[in-house]
């Protein structure tokens, strides 16, 4: 069932994406070589807990997942796309490092994620953070009344196909409200003028998952959540929650 949200609803959502951006920057800010995750996801419980607010994957346990997250934070680096827990393994210098955060607010939850580099970084890693980045704006420029879910999954999906880059297969964004993965599912890729007819009220995140090799294959860690890149190159994932409102896309987590 897809819920639309009040006005009211949808403020509640961006008091709870204000402090999704402000703990991302935070531990963007934090991350260097010779950190650990872990310590980037303690900085991250500290802010959350100031700030009022709850992790929400800490402890979240869906049915396909072994053991339940284990993390305020999802801290992927190099090959790793998505879902990597915080560990003790510290940081190098050029480590290409994706953040991804959600927090309950006042039962109201928020969904982001950055791509970043560790110390210097290679100009390939920018340029597909940038692709990424880019990617999730299309995607977003899209979340306007009467447009379709195809609409916004082709915008995602040509974007980051036209600068080379592979996309994660099978993975994509949701709806986001009182739970952190609500319907519908978001697709990286589709045909204009297809899917679902957005309306306003309707609340998503959007995430672009790109692979620096072209290829979209994938491969889990023994851990059950790390989700790498099937030929060990490098990717990264961007997110932000938007709603669809009456005067166009209003991103919520910016």
């Amino acid at each position: 069932m897809i819920e639309l949200k009040t006005p009211d609803e949808i403020d509640a959502i961006a008091a709870a994406g204000r402090i999704v951006a402000a703990v991302l920057a935070a531990v963007s800010d934090h991350a260097a070589p010779g950190v650990t995750t872990r310590e980037l996801d303690t900085l991250a419980r500290d802010l959350i807990a100031d700030a009022g607010a709850r992790p929400t994957f800490l402890g979240y346990h869906p049915d396909w997942a072994p053991t339940p997250y284990s993390g305020a934070i999802c801290a992927s680096v190099n090959d790793a796309v998505v879902h990597g827990p915080p560990t003790d393994a510290p940081l190098d210098g050029g480590d290409l490092l994706t953040v991804d955060l959600a927090v309950h607010l006042d039962g109201w939850c928020a969904d982001a994620a950055i791509g970043t580099v560790v110390g210097e970084a290679d100009p390939a890693d920018l340029q597909l953070i940038a692709a990424a980045e880019k990617a999730l704006e299309a995607g977003l420029a899209q979340a306007r009344p009467g447009a379709r879910m195809g609409d916004l999954a082709h915008a995602v999906g040509s974007t980051a196909r036209a600068a080379g880059y592979g996309m994660l297969a099978d993975h994509g964004g949701h709806g986001v409200g009182r739970s952190m993965h609500e319907a519908p599912f978001v697709p990286n890729e589709g045909r204009p003028g297809r899917g679902l007819t957005l309306r306003p009220g309707l609340v998503l995140a959007i995430e672009p998952m790109l692979i620096a090799s072209g290829s979209d294959g994938y491969r889990h860690d023994p851990d059950g959540w790390t989700v790498r890149t099937a030929d060990g190159s490098r990717a990264v994932h961007v997110e932000h929650t938007v709603a669809v409102t009456e005067n166009g896309p209003r991103v919520l987590t910016a």
